[in-house]
């Protein structure tokens, strides 16, 4: 059967094969960016109440939903979309709006996934260097042509936790054509703490119409395994994305768990001062060991290795020891590490792990 070619050329998805019995269990997950607290109760509590209609399908339109996110975030419901994720979003908004040879910018060590969906699309990706971690925003401006069709933007960015201030987006905003779509992921936003974070939902409301801005409960809220995440945007640009969707993909049990989610503050105080606790630790630790890791605020650390070590050797090395982490050599990063924040034991593990493989280098 015929293929297409930039499909084809993708890494398979598909499940490895299992592994060998005498494999070393994963006692520390720590690849994943998951928030080591769980889910908010009162999200479990609300899943757990509407297991008994899971025979039922969701609301298509996940109204009730929508209603809450727009109330949290003061925006009318038509400007939320909900998905199967922030994944799945990236992956709609790739099919919506690319044709092969489209130009996509976006920086170059920065989150795979829209790799791997612009080039589904067979977009032609114009990838910028990043700049102590965080994206070259000037730079990125300067690469926009006239076949430009897409701004990939993350920040808080992932894989290297860094961020881009507001002074520097507006910048960039200001130098985007308006038939250009910037897309602003932000599944990390909870998690910043710089005091000039760029406010890109007060540009929604102000009718920027050229914008989709992603959010998502797999981080903070702990909901990872519920698969939810959600777009702001202009209702028109929103309804045109949401033609691409396929209908229910917000699981019912999803849906009232995110709702319940938004009103558990202390849970995402809790996840805050967790991740700040763990972050101070890591930095002091990497540090000594006379490593510079990324200025992060995120769940999670990247760290550039000494020269000539290898992150995927330091990775293997790891999980021999039960610890996952990962390399990031595959997201345009080689000799960089990336280490989710876990539970304080987990992160003592990992650092006396880590210090101890290094020092065998």
């Amino acid at each position: 059967m015929r293929q297409k070619p930039a499909i084809a050329a993708l890494r398979s998805m598909r499940s490895a094969p299992p592994a060998a019995a005498s494999a070393v269990p994963v006692v520390a997950r720590l690849s994943a960016n998951e928030n080591p607290l769980g889910p908010s109760p009162k999200a479990m509590a609300a899943a757990a109440a509407a297991i008994p209609t899971m025979h039922r399908y969701s609301d298509p339109n996940n109204t009730a939903l929508r209603t809450a996110l727009a109330a949290h975030f003061d925006l009318r419901p038509d400007m939320v979309l909900c998905a199967n994720g922030s994944d799945e979003l990236i992956l709609l908004i790739a099919l919506a709006y690319l044709e092969p040879g489209d130009e996509v910018v976006m920086a170059d060590g920065t989150f795979v996934s829209y790799v791997m969906r612009t080039g589904m699309m067979a977009a032609t990706q114009k990838k910028i260097p990043l700049r102590n971690g965080a994206h070259d925003l000037s730079a990125m401006a300067a690469a926009i042509t006239p076949k430009t069709r897409m701004v990939l933007i993350c920040n808080p960015n992932n894989p290297t936790g860094a961020t881009n201030g507001a002074a520097e987006m507006h910048q960039l905003l200001a130098a985007v054509p308006d038939d250009v779509l910037i897309v602003v992921d932000e599944a990390y936003i909870e998690y910043a703490t710089r005091a000039d974070f760029p406010d890109m939902i007060s540009e929604l409301r102000g009718g920027r119409a050229n914008m989709i801005v992603l959010r998502t409960y797999a981080k903070i809220y702990g909901m990872a395994g519920l698969r939810l995440g959600y777009a702001l945007g202009d209702p028109a640009v929103l309804d045109y994305l949401s033609k691409t969707r396929p209908v229910f993909d917000v699981n019912a049990l999803a849906a009232v768990a995110g709702i319940a989610a938004l009103s558990d503050t202390e849970h995402l105080e809790a996840s805050r001062a967790q991740a700040a606790e763990a972050r101070d630790l890591y930095v002091e630790r990497l540090t000594a060991l006379g490593l510079t890791p990324y200025p992060s605020e995120t769940n999670f650390i990247a760290v550039p290795l000494p020269a000539g070590v290898s992150d995927a050797a330091v990775v293997a090395a790891m999980a021999a020891r039960g610890i996952a982490i990962n390399a990031l050599g595959a997201w345009g990063l080689p000799g960089v590490l990336r280490i989710s924040f876990g539970t304080p034991a987990e992160n003592i593990l990992c650092l006396d792990a880590l210090r101890d493989i290094l020092a065998a280098q």
